[in-house]
């Protein structure tokens, strides 16, 4: 199963035989083998795999974090191997939001500061309107002065996604944003993720290994050896646990 796509709806990302390999000889181990994959405008959805898939490569290839051996990356109609470095740095930071499972929140700052320091760092001001949208969706205006070691996980994992939201990018990339949290917390992140997709049409695309976290989505994309085997619409926690038993069973000869 090479080759998903998404219908008639339109496509923030996009990746065409997309093939990443370490090492050379015997020793090549290739973490991507010709994916090809469309992600949707305005959806939700999650990459699963089992370790050593390749899903985390994609997404850091996707992002820009990460340079294909061969293949194709877009975001929207830009292909990124056609830009230059400033180019590319101007793309993450004004087309692309990144949450990362371990918060990276600067531990000087405010919340607050913390959320508009991309844009701070641009010498740009985020909308007002805007602002108070994603603050009021991630629930955490009460505590905007408070630096992170005075926030609980769930907390910092909110200001970290604030942060990923509130340049309006183009598609935002989750990376295991619920590993550090327990399960209330989680489910809030989640649950925030998903209202951010549904209610403000923001593209989001979230790695992970949770089949719990994996229902909050639109689309499941399972990967195994570096390919693309499988995907669910609408899914559920029994539907992607039966995919994953699935693809992580042992090829029998």
């Amino acid at each position: 199963m090479a080759i998903t796509g998404v219908g008639d709806a339109a496509v923030a990302a996009r990746v065409r035989d997309l093939r990443k390999t370490y090492g050379k000889g015997d020793a090549m181990v290739r973490a991507l083998d010709g994916v090809t994959l469309e992600l949707a405008a305005g959806e939700f959805t999650a990459i699963m795999g089992p370790s050593g898939s390749g899903k985390s490569t994609l997404m850091h290839c996707c992002a820009a974090l990460d340079t294909a051996t061969s293949g194709e990356v877009f975001i929207g109609d830009r292909e990124l191997g056609g830009l230059k470095d400033k180019e590319l740095t101007r793309l993450r930071r004004d087309e692309i939001g990144f949450v990362f499972q371990s918060f990276n929140l600067v531990p000087t700052l405010s919340a607050r500061e913390n959320i508009v320091l991309p844009q701070s760092i641009a010498r740009r001001k985020p909308d007002p309107e805007w602002f108070d949208t994603v603050i009021d969706t991630v629930g955490i205006r009460d505590r905007l002065g408070h630096r992170p070691n005075q926030l609980s996980g769930g907390q910092q994992q909110r200001v970290a996604v604030a942060r990923a939201l509130v340049g309006r990018p183009t598609i935002v990339f989750a990376d295991e944003p619920t590993g550090n949290l327990d399960s209330h917390s989680g489910a809030e992140v989640l649950d925030l993720l998903r209202r951010s997709a549904r209610d403000h049409d923001q593209t989001v695309v979230m790695v992970t290994h949770d089949p719990v976290a994996a229902s909050y989505t639109d689309r499941v994309v399972f990967l195994a050896d570096g390919r693309v085997v499988d995907e669910l619409r609408n899914p559920d926690r029994d539907s992607v646990l039966e995919v994953m038993v699935r693809v992580s069973a042992p090829v029998e000869v």
